[in-house]
Order: C-alpha cells, then structure tokens, then sequence
C-alpha cells in the first residue's frame, strides 16, 4: 500500500521534523521555528484568543495577545484584510506535536514578547496569557521592581513577578517609552461593566466617592478587563498589596 504524499506534512503543510524525546519523564515543552515570520490574508473569524486568517485557500489560527486583539480593528483594511508579524513555535507532547502561531501586529510587540519568555518558567503559552495589558505598563513595572502590578497579570504569582523583576530590569526600558496605541484608539471600559463595579463596591460598605476612585485607579494602572469580577480582583489585589502589613513585609529585610 502506497503511503500518502500527505502524511508526513504537518497543520501548515510543512514537512514534520521528528524530535528526539531525550527521557520519557522529562517533556520538552516547546521548540523554537522560524519557518513562517509574517502572514496576511482575509480575517474570517474572530476568537476569543485567536483569530482565523485565510491565505490562497489554507485557513490559519493565529493566537493573539490581549492587546494585539484589542487593537486588531484598527489595522483591518477595506476589504477584510489584515497583516500579522508572528512567533512560530511547536508545542511539544510525548505523543505528537502541534504548530502554534503567536501574532503581533509590529516587531516591538514581537521583540517584548521574546524578551518575556526569557525568564525561566514562562514559555509563549504563559507569556501569550501574561501580557493582557499594555507592554509600556509592563516594562515600567519590571523596571520599578512594582511586584503588585505584574502579579495582577494571569498566571503571574509572587516568586515568577520576583524573577521577572531579576531577569529584565534594566534590560527593557525603551518598551516603556512605546507610545501607547490604546491611549487614542482603543475603545475606554465600557460603562456598565464601571458601574456594575461600582455598585458592588458599595453594597461592601463603600461610598460612592471611595468605590469611583478605587475603580479609576485600576483602570489607569490596567485599562483592560473582560468583565466586572476581573476589576475587582485587580482592585482587591493593589489594596492588600498596599497595606501597611503589606508594605511592612517588602521594608523587611530578607534573612
């Protein structure tokens, strides 16, 4: 039986490379490629965390950071059309593995992103989660050394917001210069998701005054969130981050 021309393609008819599992307990998480560096083509489907772009036929699924996604409007043409630079990488299982694309919309969203999963334990999958607001906010951030700001970021805890500190401070300051696209484009919160925040606020006890300046204070810190519960555990999380216990602890030298 002849063998099919296609089985040895992959998702994007790319020949497959086979990869080496070096021990049977030890996974190997991602591999690095460089095959598809940019795409374009017909937007004919919009995820929550991926788009879908058709070229010559082939039906792509990008993945999108939150403020790639946020700002993809703006950069689709009159017919449809939209262009992305992207991080082309294989998620590697014991069993098979899958070609994934990252896309960005310029190479300095691009370049932050590889800089990002530079540090340890964070591999584009975590990174692709992390970076849900704008990439000056996080690389002011890291160059403060503000850990309560990067571990209001999903799937960033205390220790990783202390490495990322350790291995990118210093290194990324002109990300914070980034001349911030959502600050004239991006759509503001949307009201209702303000005042459903703000009403739960005060049935804690809050008034009215205090509940508008605690929600104001997030949404300049982090002017995205999907809905009111993901405002409000920003705002639980810069409070108790700025307690005097809180501040205590930091002003405590480590033994």
């Amino acid at each position: 039986m002849r063998r099919s021309a296609l089985s040895g393609l992959d998702t994007f008819g790319l020949r497959r490379r086979r990869s080496k599992i070096v021990a049977a307990n030890v996974p190997i998480i991602y591999r690095r490629l460089g095959v598809i560096a940019r795409i374009g083509g017909k937007l004919i489907e919009k995820r929550k965390n991926s788009v879908i772009l058709e070229n010559q036929g082939i039906a792509y699924e990008i993945f999108l950071p939150v403020i790639t996604m946020t700002a993809l409007d703006n950069h689709i043409d009159q017919d449809g059309c939209v262009r992305f630079i992207t991080y082309h990488y294989h998620q590697l299982e014991p069993s098979r593995s899958t070609p994934v694309l990252i896309g960005f919309l310029n190479e300095i969203e691009k370049e932050f992103f590889e800089e990002f999963i530079t540090v340890s334990g964070i591999g584009p999958k975590a990174a692709l989660r992390a970076i849900n607001t704008s990439i000056a906010s996080i690389a002011r951030a890291i160059d403060e050394a503000d850990v309560a700001f990067l571990r209001s970021l999903p799937g960033i805890g205390p220790q990783r917001a202390k490495e990322i500190i350790a291995k990118l401070q210093g290194k990324i300051g002109k990300f914070g210069l980034i001349q911030e696209e959502g600050a004239s484009k991006t759509a503001p919160l949307p009201k209702d998701i303000i005042d459903e925040a703000v009403d739960i606020l005060m049935q804690l006890q809050y008034k009215k005054h205090e509940a508008k300046e605690m929600i104001q204070e997030a949404i300049k810190k982090q002017p995205l969130f999907k809905d009111a519960e993901e405002l409000l555990n920003f705002v639980y999380k810069q409070r108790i981050n700025s307690s005097p216990s809180a501040a205590a602890r930091r002003a405590r030298p480590e033994r």
